[in-house]
């Protein structure tokens, strides 16, 4: 493979990463716990953008609980949005054309 070559393929990938991580940010995943007593949703960064209790977890003596449950629903979310950030990554290197194995820096 030539060395113009190459850098024609890295800034190709330049773009489509840039395109990647704007599409990133558009991925949203809604996560639950507790048979849907806690849900949140977070966007393609992990930023949490909702988050819902449902009313009957508000008693005092549930409050470990409840941020147990938090916790939970909140992993679980962040789970499905490094999932679909995976996927996306993997679509967009596979139309590269790369030799099997090359890593890229980034």
């Amino acid at each position: 493979m030539d060395f113009l070559k190459m850098m024609k393929q890295a800034k190709q990938l330049q773009e489509k990463m840039g395109t990647l991580q704007e599409e990133v940010a558009q991925i949203e995943a809604t996560g639950s716990a507790g048979a849907g007593l806690v849900t949140v949703t977070l966007g393609g960064k992990g930023d949490l953008r909702a988050l819902k209790i449902d009313p009957s977890l508000a008693k005092a003596e549930d409050i470990e609980i409840l941020e147990d449950l938090i916790i939970a629903a909140h992993s679980d979310a962040k789970t499905k949005v490094e999932t679909a950030m995976q996927e996306k990554t993997q679509e967009m290197m596979g139309g590269l054309g790369l030799p099997a194995g090359m890593k890229l820096p980034f």
